[in-house]
């Protein structure tokens, strides 16, 4: 039997040695492959490892400085910042980062495919960097997560400034909106502390003046745990706010002008005529810049941008419109400084005025009988000042035009500002490659034609003819100041020319203003007030040309009806504001305009007539260089 063993064992040995050593070598090629293995998980990519497990502990918060508030030239404030909720997600902290949202988007009742759609969109981001899920979430969404949060690893909520526009659309053109950065304007602007997801000003004051309501970021270092949850700050650098910047617009005024245009299209402008300072800015339809802050779905933004009534249009600056009898004011002031008309003079005006093979019409069928100027004027005839304007001539009409700032931008830091547009012979050459043909000067001599301005330019206008013929730079801001109060930066008047005109000149028609308003057969009666004396000019313009001799606007379809205009200031004897009224496809100035403009005026004198007590100072100041 032991040889037997013996034998056995002697048989067997060959193949235990075989199999050894086969155990030994895959030992070896599993050691190699686990030391090759380490050595480029802590050679190769250990910066990269290190990083990440550092950031699976500790974490870096940006901390969005609070923006500035915006008040008005009494101190109301007008915009602020309130405290909201923003829902992250840092895929990292999750498992499993697809499961994970499905599992939040049951809690929050809201489709899958939407927050996957989202989390596939940033997979291109660094790691651990936060995806927003949800701006500004309501609190049912802030109970849900904080509720499952243990269910939701990685997903978190932080608490962030948001924007308030405590009145909504009442100064939207003006005030603007917000919006998150866009990846071109952060390859710009990273240099200046700007990240991604961050918001910034995308129109209106808020873009304007984003470098002083900004504010400065500050920051946390965090500890967090396995699930991403803040365990303790280790080390944080407290944010700024932003300066906060005071209006010219008067917050009770604005209000009276967007009552007074609800429900219309068109625009209120009011400005200080010996400073510029524009204390009304209204456009109607607006758009509530809180979807903005809250952030614009996609079809809200295409609703906006689709309205055929165009709400994200800032009429006072953006739009170009015939001025029709409004521009009769420059005309009169035109004919008196080049001494073409006699004032006093008369001509008869049986309704039309023949020119070549065309008959140009006036408003009133049958005509005014014998007018002079100041008739002319205040009965609004279009056959005098079509005269006037063959006497003129299209090129001395564009000099007086474009000296109290018609057909270029008034400069009052605002938005896409348009030019409008003062035809001359140039103009006409350059553009048409044609002579300018005299028929087609008396269009332009009663406001239509190739001429167009904007309700800003007429009403600063409004207010050289005002106060003596001094163009001022219509201006938004008054001053900037630091959250302790401290002076930043302060404006005031800034002039940009001065008009030479005979003291006759803006006597007779400053006048014939005034009678416009309060004279018999004046076609602004409707301004008329007992709490304050208004000198004005309507006017009535052609959106298209009417064929029909007298075809009246209302028989037209809504779009083509003419629009309408008034123009004025008050009070007479002492001039202190000038208002420009536009009702878009409103007929008559004097109907549809006029109204508004009384209750504005109306307001103002309100507001000047209140006990001291209850006014608070106006603040005026130098103007500064930037």
């Amino acid at each position: 039997m032991a040889i037997l063993g013996d034998v056995a064992r002697k048989d067997g040995a060959p193949e235990l040695r075989v199999r050894t050593r086969f155990v030994y070598l895959i030992l070896i090629i599993a050691f190699l492959g686990i030391m090759s293995r380490l050595a480029v998980l802590q050679i190769a990519q250990g910066e990269r490892y290190t990083f990440l497990s550092e950031n699976n502990r500790v974490r870096i918060k940006r901390v969005p400085g609070t923006r500035g508030m915006i008040m008005d030239r009494q101190g109301e404030l007008m915009v602020d910042s309130r405290p909201s909720f923003d829902l992250l997600f840092v895929p990292e902290d999750a498992g499993d980062p697809q499961s994970t949202l499905r599992q939040l988007a049951k809690y929050l009742g809201r489709p899958e495919h939407e927050l996957i759609a989202v989390f596939e969109e940033n997979k291109s981001r660094a790691a651990f960097d936060e995806i927003i899920l949800g701006r500004d979430v309501d609190w049912a969404t802030v109970v849900a997560v904080e509720t499952h949060q243990l269910d939701l690893p990685g997903v978190n909520l932080r608490v962030r400034p948001r924007r308030n526009y405590a009145d909504g659309p009442m100064a939207a053109h003006v005030l603007g909106y917000l919006g998150e950065i866009g990846p071109k304007q952060l390859k710009i602007l990273k240099e200046q502390g700007y990240g991604s997801g961050d918001e910034i000003g995308q129109y209106g004051l808020e873009k304007r003046w984003e470098g002083f309501l900004k504010g400065q970021n500050g920051g946390q270092q965090v500890e967090v745990d396995a699930l991403g949850r803040r365990v303790r700050v280790l080390h944080e650098v407290v944010d700024v706010p932003g300066y906060t910047v005071h209006l010219t617009l008067d917050r009770q005024l604005q209000q009276t002008a967007y009552e007074a245009l609800k429900g219309k299209e068109g625009t209120i402008v009011a400005l200080d005529i010996h400073t510029g300072a524009i204390l009304t800015m209204v456009s109607t339809p607006a758009f509530d810049p809180n979807l903005f802050a809250r952030g614009i779905k996609p079809e809200e933004w295409r609703t906006l941008t689709k309205d055929r009534l165009r709400p994200l249009n800032n009429r006072a600056i953006q739009g170009q419109y015939p001025p029709g009898s409004t521009f009769k004011i420059i005309m009169a002031i035109a004919g008196l400084e080049e001494g073409v008309i006699d004032p006093d003079a008369r001509i008869s005006d049986p309704g039309f005025f023949p020119f070549g093979n065309r008959s140009f019409r006036d408003w009133k069928k049958g005509g005014h009988g014998s007018v002079d100027l100041h008739k002319a004027i205040v009965e609004s005839c279009d056959v005098y000042f079509y005269q006037l304007g063959q006497r003129l001539g299209i090129d001395k009409i564009a000099k007086y035009s474009r000296a109290f700032g018609l057909g270029e931008k008034t400069g009052a830091f605002l938005d896409d500002e348009k030019d409008g547009l003062v035809p001359d012979t140039a103009w006409k050459r350059k553009r048409y490659r044609q002579p300018w043909y005299p028929g087609e000067t008396p269009s332009v001599a009663i406001g239509q034609g190739y001429l167009t301005t904007t309700p800003l330019q007429l009403a600063n206008m409004m207010a050289a003819v005002a106060n003596g013929g001094t163009l001022y730079r219509p201006r938004i801001v008054n001053k900037v100041e630091s959250v302790d109060g401290t002076m930043v930066r302060e404006y005031g008047p800034e002039k940009i020319r001065t008009i030479n005109l005979k003291p006759t000149t803006l006597q007779r028609v400053q006048t014939a203003l005034a009678d416009v308003v309060r004279g018999r057969g004046g076609t602004g009666g409707a301004a008329r007030s007992n709490m304050i004396s208004v000198a004005g000019k309507t006017g009535t313009a052609q959106v298209i040309e009417m064929k029909a001799a007298y075809l009246k606007s209302e028989q037209l379809s809504y779009f083509n009806r003419d629009h309408a205009w008034f123009v004025a200031y008050a009070p007479v004897e002492n001039p202190q504001v000038a208002i420009v009224v536009l009702v878009e496809h409103g007929g008559h100035g004097g109907e549809a305009a006029a109204p508004m403009a009384k209750k504005v005026f109306e307001k103002y004198i309100e507001m000047k007539n209140q006990p001291k007590d209850q006014q608070q100072a106006r603040a005026p100041g130098e103007i500064v260089a930037d």
